[in-house]
Formats: C-alpha cells, structure tokens, sequence
C-alpha cells in the first residue's frame, strides 16, 4: 500500500520560497502519476501541478505557472515542489497525491478525485 508524508511546509513572507517534499513508501512511486493539491479555507481543493510517472511530462495551474516547479526522483522515491514568488493567496494545506496509471508519461490537475492516495497535508502560510 503506497503511503505519501509531505513535508516542507511553513511560514513564509510574499515574495518567499518553499521547497516542498513527499516521500512515498510500501512502493514504487515509478508506476505513479503524482500531483499536488491545495485547499485555503472556505475553498474547494485545486490542483497545482503534477509529473508524469516517468517524470517526462509536468502540468500547472495558470495560477503558479512560472513561479512553482515540481520534479521527482524515482530511485529516492520522492517528489518535490518548488514554490518561488509566493502570494498571500497561496495559502493553503497542500497534499502529494498519487494515482496509478498504464499512462507512464501522463499527468492531470483536473478532477482530485482520480487520485486514489493521499499524504496527510502540510500548512503553507504566506504572511506579512
């Protein structure tokens, strides 16, 4: 059973940076498409961004485009996000999600879910 734990999470000024983390266990992320929600409170979860099994293809929401880059290492089994230029609206508890798929070069923010695992969530707070 795959078991994703974020970490990474914090305070952080506009305009800041966070490198969030996940680490995957009880299997390979290899065969899994991961992706990166958000939910602010009193909002609907959001997709942020995903990668790709193979790590071949990466999608974002226009919302971060520019500013967030995800990536994987499959031999570490960990998957990170890269927040740079943070606003105040990027608040919110993110979560690493995976989902496996036969699509290995393949990923999708649309549609939470499509995501059969979930890590527990860590807090980003973009304050002044």
């Amino acid at each position: 059973q795959l078991q994703l734990v974020e970490s990474g999470g914090g305070l952080v000024q506009p305009g800041g940076s966070l490198r969030l983390s996940c680490a995957a266990s009880g299997s390979s992320l290899g065969s899994y498409a991961i992706g990166w929600f958000r939910q602010a409170p009193g909002k609907e979860r959001e997709g942020v961004s995903c990668i790709s099994a193979t790590g071949s293809a990466t999608n974002y929401a226009d919302f971060v485009k520019g500013r967030f880059t995800i990536s994987r290492d499959n031999v570490k089994n960990m998957v990170y996000l890269q927040m740079n230029s943070l606003k105040f609206e990027d608040t919110g508890i993110y979560y690493c999600v995976a989902i496996w798929t036969p699509y290995k070069d393949a990923c999708t923010i649309d549609g939470y879910g499509r995501y059969g695992y979930w890590g527990q969530g860590t807090q980003v707070t973009v304050f002044s």
